[in-house]
C-alpha cells in the first residue's frame, strides 16, 4: 500500500483532504453526542476520577458492566489530553482513525482486484457520507469499522501467507479490540473461524500441500488473540459482580435490572423499520407509546387492537413495564406468533434486515425517520432523498461488482462476515441502520472491481 501511496501521490493527497473537508464538515454541522455519548462519558469521567468504571447516582458512583470499556477508554484519552467532556476533540480524532479506515479499505481493493481498483475504493470510502456521520458521532462506530476492516485485512494477508503467524495474531488482537467496543464484533471471529474450516475441509479433500496444522494453527492463534484482550474485563466483572461476563449484558441491563421480555417479543411480532424503534422500542421505559405509531401490521383482529390499546394505555399510566404487564405483553405475542410463524420467524427478520440495509442513512441528521411520508422541511427532504439515492447507489455498485467484478482471489471471507452479521441482525427486535456499517467496507471494495480494467493473468498476479 505505502507503494501505491507513492506512485499515486498527488491522488491520494486530494482524495485524503476531500475526504477530511467531508467529515469536518458533518463535525461541524452535524455533531451527535446523543445519550449514549453521555453514557460512555459519564463512565470515562469516573473511571478518571474515582478509578471506578461506573454510572454517577445520586450520592456515589456505582460499578457497571452495562457498556464495553473500549470506548470510554477512548474517551477518558481524549479527556485528560484535552479535558473534561471534550468530545469535539473525540470526533476530530475519529475523523483520522476514519481516514485510517479508507486506507485499509484500499488496501483490501488491492489485495482483491487490483491497485486502480483501491485508488477508487479509498475514494469511495473517502466520499462516502455514511462513514463520516458517524466519524461526526461520539458512539463506537468509527472505531467499530476501523477495527472490522483491519481484521479482514490482516486476516486476508494471512490467507495468501499462511505461515506468517504475526498476521494471525495482528487479526485476533484486532478482533479482540472490536469485542471491547461491542458484542458484535465477535461475529468477526465467528466468520473468520467458519472459514477457515471450510478451508480445511476444502483443502483436506483436494489433497493439497498443504498441512492441516498450518490452518489449524492460524485458527487458534486468531481465537487465543482475540480473547486475551477480555481477560481483564472478565476478571473484573468476576471480582466485582460474581458473574461470568465476558462482554455485556444482550439488552445493556444491570445486574438487578429486569429486563421486559415479553416486551421484547411483542415488539418482535410486528417491527420492521428504524421509525418503529424510535417511538416505541426506544420509549420503554420513561416515555409514552402512542398506538397511533404502530403500523396495521401490529394487529390481526379488532380484538387484538383493542388488546394493545389497552395494553399501552396501561404502560402509559406508570411509564414502566411491570411483571404484571409484561406477562401480559408475553401473552399477546404468544398468541401473534401462533396466528403466522412465517411472518415472525422469516417475513418481518428479513424486512428489519432489509430496513437497515436500504433505508435513507440519515439517523445522525435531523431528518424525519419516516421518510416515506415526505411532509417534512424542503432542506431535509432533500437531504433524505440524496442519502436515499447514495446509499442505494453504493449497494447497487457492489452488488453489480460482485457478480460483473474481475477478483484476483476469492471472496470467500468478506462474503462469509457480511452473510453472518445479516442472519445475526435478523434475530434482533431494534433494526438500526448503523449495525450494518461493518459491512459498508465489503460494498465499496465489490463496487471499486467495477473500474478493473480488462488485463491479463499475468497483471492480475502482479497487482497491476
Amino acid at each position: 500500500m505505502r507503494e501505491l501511496v507513492r506512485q499515486h501521490f498527488r491522488f491520494f493527497v486530494a482524495a485524503t483532504l476531500a475526504a477530511l473537508a467531508l467529515r469536518l464538515f458533518f463535525v461541524f454541522r452535524f455533531p451527535a453526542v446523543v445519550s449514549d455519548s453521555l453514557v460512555y462519558g459519564d463512565i470515562a469521567k469516573n473511571w478518571l476520577r474515582h478509578g471506578v468504571f461506573g454510572l454517577s447516582g445520586i450520592n456515589e458512583v456505582s460499578p457497571t458492566y452495562i457498556r464495553l470499556p473500549g470506548y470510554p477508554a477512548f474517551l477518558a484519552l481524549v479527556f485528560t489530553i484535552f479535558g473534561m467532556e471534550h468530545y469535539r476533540a473525540a470526533l476530530i480524532v475519529q475523523i483520522l482513525v476514519d481516514i485510517g479506515t479508507c486506507f485499509l479499505i484500499a488496501d483490501i481493493a488491492r489485495r482483491y482486484v487490483c491497485s486502480r481498483a483501491a485508488r477508487i475504493a479509498f475514494l469511495l470510502a473517502g466520499l462516502c457520507p455514511f462513514l463520516a456521520t458517524y466519524a461526526a458521532a461520539a458512539l463506537t462506530e468509527t472505531w467499530e469499522v476501523f477495527f472490522t476492516v483491519l481484521a479482514l485485512d490482516l486476516a486476508l494477508a494471512g490467507l495468501a501467507s499462511m505461515r506468517q503467524a504475526r498476521l494471525w495474531l495482528g487479526c485476533g488482537l484486532a478482533i479482540g479490540a472490536a469485542m471491547l467496543l461491542r458484542p458484535d464484533g465477535g461475529l468477526l471471529l465467528a466468520a473468520v473461524a467458519v472459514y477457515l474450516v471450510v478451508l480445511l475441509v476444502w483443502r483436506t479433500r483436494q489433497s493439497t500441500g498443504m498441512s492441516s496444522w498450518i490452518i489449524i494453527k492460524a485458527g487458534l492463534i486468531v481465537a487465543l488473540a482475540a480473547f486475551v484482550p477480555l481477560l481483564p474485563w472478565t476478571v473484573r466483572n468476576f471480582r466485582t459482580f460474581h458473574e461470568f461476563q465476558p462482554l455485556a449484558p444482550r439488552y445493556a441491563n444491570e445486574a438487578d435490572d429486569p429486563v421486559p421480555r415479553g416486551f421484547n417479543r411483542w415488539v418482535k411480532t410486528w417491527i420492521a423499520n428504524y421509525a418503529s424503534v424510535e417511538e416505541i422500542y426506544w420509549a420503554v421505559p420513561g416515555g409514552a407509546m402512542d398506538v397511533d405509531n404502530l403500523p396495521n401490521r401490529a394487529f390481526d383482529s379488532d380484538d387484538q387492537l383493542d388488546q394493545t390499546e389497552q395494553l399501552l394505555n396501561d404502560y402509559n399510566k406508570g411509564l414502566h413495564v411491570t411483571a404484571d404487564l409484561d406477562a401480559r405483553f408475553a401473552a399477546l405475542a404468544a398468541q401473534r406468533i401462533q396466528h403466522s410463524r412465517w411472518r415472525y420467524y422469516v417475513w418481518l427478520p428479513t424486512l428489519r434486515v432489509a430496513d437497515m440495509w436500504l433505508r435513507p442513512r440519515t439517523e445522525m441528521m435531523p431528518c424525519s425517520t419516516r421518510w416515506w411520508e415526505f411532509d417534512e422541511q424542503p432542506k431535509w427532504l432533500a437531504a433524505g432523498i440524496v442519502m436515499g439515492i447514495l446509499n442505494l447507489a453504493y449497494i447497487g455498485a457492489g452488488l453489480l461488482g460482485l457478480v460483473r467484478g474481475r477478483f484476483a482471489c476469492p471472496l470467500g471471507l468478506l462474503l462469509t462476515f457480511v452473510v453472518l452479521r445479516s442472519v445475526f441482525l435478523a434475530t434482533l427486535e431494534n433494526p438500526e441502520p448503523r449495525y450494518t456499517m461493518e459491512c459498508y467496507p465489503v460494498l465499496i471494495v465489490l463496487a471499486a472491481a467495477l473500474f478493473r480494467k480488462a488485463i491479463g493473468p499475468a497483471a492480475v498476479d502482479s497487482g497491476s
